[in-house]
């Protein structure tokens, strides 16, 4: 069984302040998310292992976005977010 089906996800957009590495300027960027949470019940047709797989799951966020655009007017580059976690545990 595939592991997409413990989970139901639904995306989301958090706001991060980041530093554009080219002008130095701060802002705060909104950056989507995906976030998997963990099914009530297991899906029907699971076997042993399956079940074993679900009682270890967990719900977590995973990071879509990995570059932003930089908001200011003269610089615009974009640049890859790198100080940021690309999945967290909820």
């Amino acid at each position: 069984m595939d592991e997409r089906a413990f989970y139901t996800e639904q995306p989301t957009t958090k706001q991060m302040p980041l530093t554009c590495p080219m002008c130095r300027a701060t802002e705060t960027y909104e950056l989507r998310w995906l976030v998997r949470n963990k099914k009530d019940r297991i899906p029907q047709g699971a076997d042993e292992r399956d079940r074993a797989r679900f009682l270890k799951a967990q719900s977590y966020m995973v990071l879509v976005d990995d570059k932003v655009a930089c908001k200011n007017l003269r610089c615009r580059k974009r640049f890859d977010i790198s100080g940021v976690k690309t999945m967290a545990f909820l």
